[in-house]
């Protein structure tokens, strides 16, 4: 319906742009992206860098999209709209990496959080040497944080014979990782053999804070996703890399205690806990 009245002007809520690949099954990747920004209060964009075969058991096959079409969806987006912080997720291919590194570039105050996804939960190979070798080269330096679990950690630290599990390693790790270029490090302890998950904050300075967590049942699709997504959220409302590291870290937690399994697989985050808990008090 058509009306001379002029349009109403309403606050545009934080703008972040996620790099990823889709995942059919909402666990991970681009959708989990998507689900985690809006619930904390962001308005998601995103540029698909490949298409995925998945579900909560594991990955069959992915499908790298061009570079060309990674930059376009970019471009487009980013010439109409301002956004608050970039997220990278999954990129697909050597050339994803040095086209997504173009454009990260161009717009050095924005955060960048990088969640270097090597393999699946299960363990299926999602970004090999080259892939590797080019984020660290192209991406590490521009870097506001990177996200790695333990054993990613190592992986890029040290490579693939990497296998040392002691605390020191990872501190070694986060040194390493920092030398790259990065600002902070967040080195979460999900595959530690250790009766609660610790996760630990580091910057150019040392170390910045460790937090313990209860270690809950079952294994999950999609948690690492959760994390940097919350805390490109957070930072996009203006929290601190301290302050969003720490929040981020609470909602992801909550997504994980009130996970759901939905397949024969792994269990996914419910990154809208806080609104059935609604309805529950409701009903």
């Amino acid at each position: 319906m058509q009306t001379d009245k002029p349009a109403m002007t309403r606050p545009v809520p934080p703008l972040v742009l996620t790099f990823a690949a889709t995942d059919p099954s909402s666990g991970a990747g681009l959708q989990a992206d998507i689900l985690t920004l809006a619930s904390i209060g962001c308005y998601p964009l995103s540029v698909v860098t490949g298409i995925t075969v998945q579900d909560t058991l594991g990955v069959d096959s992915v499908m790298a999209l061009d570079a060309d079409w990674v930059n376009e969806q970019a471009r487009t987006v980013l010439e109409d709209m301002e956004v608050a912080a970039f997220k990278l997720g999954m990129l697909g291919s050597v050339e994803n990496v040095a086209i997504i590194a173009e454009i990260v570039a161009d717009y050095p105050d924005i955060p960048l959080l990088i969640d270097p996804i090597l393999t699946s939960g299960r363990g299926d190979e999602l970004a090999g040497d080259e892939i590797q070798d080019a984020m660290i080269d192209l991406l590490f330096p521009q870097a506001s944080l990177l996200t790695p679990n333990s054993l990613e950690a190592r992986r890029l630290a040290f490579g693939d014979d990497a296998d040392e599990e002691d605390g020191e390693s990872l501190d070694e790790c986060a040194r390493q990782l920092l030398a790259l270029g990065s600002e902070y490090v967040l080195i979460t302890g999900t595959h530690e053999r250790t009766n609660d998950v610790v996760n630990t904050l580091y910057s150019e300075k040392g170390l910045v804070r460790s937090y313990t967590w209860e270690r809950l049942p079952g294994s999950y699709h999609g948690s690492g996703c959760t994390l940097t997504s919350a805390i490109a959220a957070c930072l996009a409302h203006g929290l601190t890399m301290e302050e969003a590291v720490a929040e981020a870290q609470e909602y992801t937690w909550q997504t994980l205690q009130a996970g759901f399994r939905p397949g024969m697989g792994q269990y996914i985050p419910d990154r809208l806990f806080w609104a059935r808990e609604e309805e529950d008090a409701q009903d």
